[in-house]
């Protein structure tokens, strides 16, 4: 039986970056590759109905043995975030001793910017070489799932009810739940095992938008260009300053919301802006949607209309409103992060995940805890102990009650 240290060792060296670009689903052909590796496993351990459709979605079940029990769902994503060099990774484990950790080429965590570190003295814990992010997020989760089921199907003594087993593509990119097959799933609720460090129980995320600012400029020679141009890029720049500094992410924690501008481009004749729009709280996260506008309108009431083009989009809610309704849900999950050694701790999610949108979409779908940190960066790590006490948690969430 492999560990879930060999597992995510395993599956951190393949290349299974998604990309925000292509227009494709899945979105890189190199998911393909994790994709088919966790099909042919899932039928290797003697999992059962083990699929992997032609959207690169991979299914499979392990039988209840016992009657009574809820059908429960274990989700995970196999994708690796484009935010960072995704490979060639180069994943190797080390026993930190203190002190700065040096992870390779340069790339160094320093104890006193990395407080996490402390708690990890004398720990293996899993890193890359600097060059790439681990992929940890989330092929920790799914190293953790295959273990928890591997145990379960090697100890048919354990009682247990239905296990639906899901791992997604493209949840980096926002579209994970895309063409997620909840009937065909067959879970009665799920997790979705993509979290942080050990404890963090994650019911409450983001809402989320994006929004996209096009400027329409007229340009002529600098020289003539007196009550004439109209330049596209600084009147971008005039819609940026409109928004709070206060509220982008540099400045914000918790359940405080941000405008986060994430790629600026133009020149004097055109120029556009993207964001990503994020609160937890809806009435805020509504009003800042619509200041989006009122910048747009403002500025096209100075230069013109049709200066200006705004559009909003939403991506994701708060799944915190569905999981309310589901008290057992979330008593359960307190009780298998305490039956492996941690005090639960409910931590809301800066950011999004798969369950939110699965949660609204009738398949009740909190968060667990991987024990990975510093994720999409060439500083992420994962820790051995705490993903052996993610196992621990899978298996007793899973077993009967």
């Amino acid at each position: 039986m492999k560990t879930v240290k060999d597992r995510l060792m395993e599956y951190a060296a393949i290349d299974s970056g998604s990309s925000e670009t292509s227009g494709l689903h899945p979105s890189t052909e190199k998911q393909w590759d994790m994709a088919r590796l966790l099909e042919k496993e899932l039928k290797e351990i003697g999992a059962e109905n083990v699929r992997l459709t032609d959207k690169c979605y991979v299914y499979a079940e392990i039988a209840a043995n016992t009657e009574g029990q809820p059908a429960i769902g274990l989700i995970a994503h196999m994708d690796t975030a484009p935010a960072a060099p995704t490979g060639p990774v180069h994943p190797r484990c080390i026993v930190y001793e203190g002190g700065d950790l040096e992870v390779g080429n340069g790339a160094v965590m320093r104890a006193e910017e990395y407080e996490s570190l402390s708690r990890h003295i004398g720990h293996e814990l899993i890193v890359t070489d600097g060059t790439t992010l681990l992929g940890g997020d989330n092929k920790a989760g799914v190293a953790e799932i295959m273990t928890a089921c591997e145990y379960f199907i090697n100890h048919p003594e354990v009682k247990h009810g239905k296990i639906c087993i899901g791992f997604t593509p493209d949840e980096e990119i926002g579209e994970g739940a895309d063409y997620f097959d909840i009937p065909g799933f067959g879970a009665d609720f799920a997790y979705t095992v993509d979290g942080g460090p050990a404890g963090e129980y994650e019911c409450e995320n983001f809402n989320g938008a994006s929004a996209t600012i096009k400027v329409n400029g007229f340009n002529i020679h600098p020289g003539s260009a007196k009550d004439k141009m109209k330049n596209a890029s600084r009147i971008a720049m005039e819609f940026a300053a409109l928004l709070p500094d206060s509220q982008t992410p540099e400045h914000t924690e918790g359940r405080e919301g941000f405008y986060h501008l994430c790629e600026m481009k133009g020149e004097e004749a055109w120029a556009e802006l993207k964001y990503i729009i994020r609160d937890h709280d809806a009435a805020k996260y509504e009003q800042k949607k619509a200041f989006i506008k009122t910048c747009a309108d403002f500025l096209n009431a100075r230069y013109g209309e049709g200066t200006v083009e705004a559009t909003v989009t939403d991506m994701y809610r708060n799944m915190v409103e569905i999981i309310n309704q589901y008290p057992d849900v979330t008593a359960r999950a307190l009780d298998a992060i305490r039956a492996a050694g941690d005090e639960p701790k409910m931590i809301p999610i800066r950011g999004g995940t798969d369950g939110a949108r699965l949660s609204r979409e009738g398949l009740p779908c909190p968060n667990l805890p991987t024990g990975v940190y510093n994720m999409h960066g060439v500083l992420e790590y994962a820790s051995v102990p705490e993903m052996e006490r993610s196992v621990k948690m899978i298996i007793a969430l899973i077993t009967a009650r």
